[in-house]
Order: structure tokens, then C-alpha cells, then sequence
């Protein structure tokens, strides 16, 4: 293991000397699990299965905290391994959804209600297999559904069940202020987006867990409501740029398409393996992770609804975020007009 390597990295990183023996430690326990299995020499070696069973240890020893591994997905990164950072980034991403779900429903119903929903269902801890949850999410969300009606369950979920603070966007507060109005916002979010996207192909990083190309970009940019969000009257449509745009702008068959754009870690599983039938009514948690930088933005809870899913068939996940009246139509000039009934509301 080269240590002082890492250590470099981790201080490129801004991670903190307090941080740095903790993590170094993560990274020497999993190349002696690797040694144990038979791949010892380089993390070159590891396969994603070799990262979950190391997760899986962690789980079993009580130390799968977000440090420990967010710590070895930085190890896999620094050592080139990018099949095993994918896996251990997707073991995390989401992970908070079903325990956020759960406080939301004794909040939302009370004890009673919730533990109804849940009965039988074990909260799986943080590193479980994505395989895993499918099943899961889907009991819980036919008893959720069964219990309170479509409406009442879209808007439990409607507020997303990731943890998103407002310190997280902040600086889009700023840049929409400092833009003047919302066309301007708009056009200025996408106009960064494709530039930090080229900056990433040219620097050989990854969005998140996946690679960006000149394929990746060309249909970021021809496709206007996944660059920045298309503004019609008091209503913005935003639809997500695929999971994994590269091998989904690849792929012709249709389950596949759906697996590589869905952003849900273990509903894409459940795409893939068959194994459950997550609710489609579940995409409304993603739904009000598209609204969330709105409402740091003007200062209030918005609405948003989903047009389409890829859950009930549709090309992509599409949704409508509704803005308030008055701070649309003000100081935007003559763009701000009404555009029909597909923007009331």
C-alpha cells in the first residue's frame, strides 16, 4: 500500500489531519481482507463483490460508519479502481432514504401507523447490498399507499426522503440573486453544467459514479429541461441527466435504458434483477430532490409532480416544480407570461 501516496491525496482532498490515520487505516484493513481472498499485491485487483464483502464485515463488526466508508471509496479512486469506488459510492448514495421515510411516517401518522408500515421490515444498515432493499421499499410502500391513498402517500414522499440542507444550495441562492431573474438563472445553470461536464471529461473524473464523453455532453446539451430546467409560466420542467448516460446513450433495450438512467441505487437493482416492483408513486422522493434548490431559493416549500418515470415505462424521469406566482412574474420582463394550462396550477 503506498501510504504516503494516500496521505498526499487525502491532504489534496482538504481532509483533515484528525481524518487522515482513520482513513489510512480503512485502506490497510481492506488490502489485508484482499490478501485473505487471494488479490494481494494491488488494489488493481479487487472486484466490486470483494467491496461488499468488505462492507459486509464492517457491518457485522459494528463499524460501517459514513467515515470508514467514504474513506475507502477514496482509497479505490486513489488506486485507479474505479468498478470498486462505483460500488462502494453506491452503497452510500441513498442510504438515509428508508430511515428518513421511517421518522417522516411517526411524524407524518404517528407511532401506531408506522409501525404498522414497518412491521416485519428491518431498517437495513448503512453498506447494505442495493439488491437487498428492493423488497423492502416495495412492502413498505403498498402498506403506505393502502393505508393513506395515492395523494396522501405522494405527499409523504414529496419532500424526498434524502437529508438536503440548505447549506448545500446556498450558492445557487446566490447565483440566482446575482442572475436578477429566473431566465437568467436558468440559462447561467446551464451554462455551468456543461462546462463543469467538459471540465470532468478533461480531466479524466467522473460525475458522481459515472464517466463523461462528447456522447454524454451532446445530449446534455440538446435535451434543454436536463441542462438547466425549461421555465413555462409559473412552472419549471426538470428531467435527469441518466445514471449512467455513457452505456445508457448506448444501450437499445428497454429494461436496460431504464436501469442505466435511474438514479435510485436499489430501484435500479429492482429494474435489473426483477426481484421487486417499487411503486412508481416512490419517485416522488425524487421529485422533491428536484425542487429542493427552489425552495432554498425563494424561501418556501413548493410543490413538485411527476410526469414521467421510467418506473411506469416513460424514456426518462421527468417532473414539474411550481413556483410562486409572484416571484415569477415579476422583473422578468415579457418571457414571464402565462403559457397555458400545462403551466397552471
Amino acid at each position: 500500500m503506498d501510504r504516503d501516496g494516500f496521505r498526499r491525496y487525502l491532504k489534496g482532498r482538504g481532509v483533515s489531519e484528525d481524518g487522515i490515520e482513520p482513513s489510512l487505516e480503512v485502506a490497510e484493513e481492506f488490502e489485508a481482507f484482499l490478501k485473505r481472498r487471494g488479490r494481494a499485491g494491488s488494489l488493481a485487483k479487487a472486484r466490486p463483490q470483494d467491496a461488499v464483502a468488505f462492507i459486509a464485515g464492517l457491518i457485522e463488526g459494528k463499524t460501517n460508519t459514513h467515515d470508514r466508508l467514504i474513506a475507502l471509496a477514496r482509497y479505490a479512486w486513489f488506486s485507479g479502481n474505479r468498478e470498486v469506488y462505483v460500488a462502494v459510492v453506491e452503497t452510500i448514495d441513498g442510504a438515509e432514504a428508508l430511515d428518513n421515510l421511517y421518522a417522516n411516517l411517526e411524524r407524518e401518522l404517528g407511532e401506531k401507523a408506522r409501525d404498522e408500515i414497518f412491521d416485519g421490515v428491518t431498517l437495513p444498515p448503512l453498506g447494505t447490498p442495493n439488491s437487498e432493499k428492493p423488497p423492502l421499499t416495495q412492502k413498505v410502500l403498498e402498506r403506505l399507499e393502502r393505508k393513506v391513498g395515492p395523494e396522501r402517500c405522494r405527499r409523504v414522499l414529496g419532500d424526498s426522503l434524502r437529508t438536503l440542507p440548505d447549506e448545500g444550495y446556498l450558492a445557487e441562492k446566490e447565483k440566482y440573486e446575482a442572475a436578477g431573474n429566473l431566465d437568467a438563472y436558468l440559462e447561467r445553470k446551464g451554462e455551468d453544467f456543461v462546462a463543469l461536464l467538459e471540465s470532468l471529461e478533461a480531466e479524466k473524473k467522473f460525475f458522481f459514479s459515472q464517466e463523461i464523453t462528447d456522447e454524454v455532453i451532446d445530449y446534455v446539451k440538446s435535451h434543454p429541461e436536463v441542462m438547466q430546467g425549461v421555465r413555462k409560466g409559473n412552472v419549471i420542467y426538470e428531467a435527469k441527466i441518466p445514471y449512467m448516460a455513457k452505456e445508457y446513450l448506448a444501450e437499445s433495450d428497454p429494461r436496460m435504458k431504464a436501469y442505466y438512467y435511474c438514479h435510485c441505487p436499489w430501484v435500479r437493482e429492482s429494474i435489473r434483477t426483477g426481484n421487486a416492483n417499487v411503486p412508481p408513486i416512490f419517485c416522488n422522493c425524487s421529485a422533491g430532490f428536484h425542487k429542493r434548490a427552489y425552495e432554498v431559493i425563494f424561501g418556501r416549500r413548493l410543490r413538485a409532480e411527476v410526469l414521467e418515470t421510467v418506473l411506469q415505462g416513460d424514456p426518462w424521469c421527468r417532473f414539474a416544480i411550481y413556483l410562486p406566482e409572484r416571484t415569477v412574474t415579476s422583473g422578468l420582463g415579457s418571457s414571464s407570461r402565462s403559457e397555458g394550462k400545462e403551466a397552471s396550477g
